[in-house]
């Protein structure tokens, strides 16, 4: 077993094998140390990614789990890779992005051509979903789903420290109907404490990032495609998305000014069709 430093893919891949533990045995994880004539912390430090558990080891964790060599091989497998410091993984993989959300103290992210997917509402997720043309459409509310599931950790009263810059493109898409666009802008316009826009003009920046800070692990930047989500804990890489972040900071309209763009857009969709306003005041 060797110490190493953890990633969202570690963590996760333990925490599965604690899930398994927990669903497939009787045994508490001390227990299942003596089970496996391990030292006690060592069944901790596994199941939180915290170390590199040996083929060996894997093996007989699994084994004790009742699983068969099919099960053992395709899962060492994916924890051949677990700490790597760069990984990818399929779009409709959730687990490891979930848990980096669940787990993190702060979250700051750069969107250009949608709007961050912990502050979507219900029906223009579903739009994007459905735009994409990608997703078979017995998926896709499955997708949504799980992504208002993921709003949860906007809730809790440990929530994270978020501020999330959109990029004025997002606004503009016509995505929808005027009534789930509506709806979409006056969610954004009651966040405006922790959103910023990025004016349409600023065309410097290419592609979303997201950067995730932990209490106790390092920090993590995550970008997104529709073919492969990535994970970067590289120093170069954080370094980079937080010198991303600082220009953002830069250039970005200020919380008042973002409001005031975001009613722009409101008023401008009231306008141009028969949607019911509400009073914004």
């Amino acid at each position: 077993m060797t110490a190493i430093i953890s990633t969202p893919y570690s963590r996760d891949l333990g925490d599965e094998l604690r899930r398994l533990r927990e669903t497939t045995t009787l045994f508490h994880g001390r227990a299942m140390a003596v089970q496996l004539g391990w030292d006690p912390s060592k069944v901790s430090d596994i199941e939180l990614g915290k170390v590199r558990a040996s083929e060996i080891d894997l093996v007989q964790y699994l084994t004790t789990c009742g699983k068969d060599i099919d099960f053992i091989d395709a899962f060492r497998g994916r924890y051949y890779n677990a700490f790597d410091l760069f990984f990818a993984q399929l779009p409709d993989d959730l687990r490891t992005l979930a848990m980096a959300e669940a787990m993190a103290t702060k979250i700051i992210s750069l969107d250009i051509m949608t709007v961050p997917g912990l502050v979507q509402v219900e029906d223009y997720a579903r739009e994007l979903f459905v735009d994409s043309h990608i997703e078979a459409p017995e998926d896709i509310e499955k997708f949504v789903r799980a992504r208002m599931e993921r709003q949860a950790i906007m809730r809790r009263p440990s929530r994270p420290e978020c501020l999330f810059y959109v990029h004025e493109l997002a606004l503009r898409m016509q995505l929808g109907s005027a009534a789930v666009r509506e709806d979409q802008y006056l969610r954004l316009l009651f966040n405006t404490h922790m959103l910023r826009v990025v004016p349409a003009h600023i065309t410097a920046f290419r592609s979303p990032c997201v950067l995730y800070e932990f209490e106790k692990a390092l920090p993590v930047v995550y970008c997104e495609t529709d073919m492969a989500k990535v994970f970067a804990q590289d120093k170069t890489a954080v370094a980079r998305a937080r010198r991303l972040f600082q220009r953002l900071d830069a250039v970005a309209l200020d919380e008042e000014q973002s409001r005031s763009k975001l009613m722009e857009y409101v008023s401008g969709l009231r306008e141009d069709s028969d949607v019911p306003g509400t009073d914004l005041a």
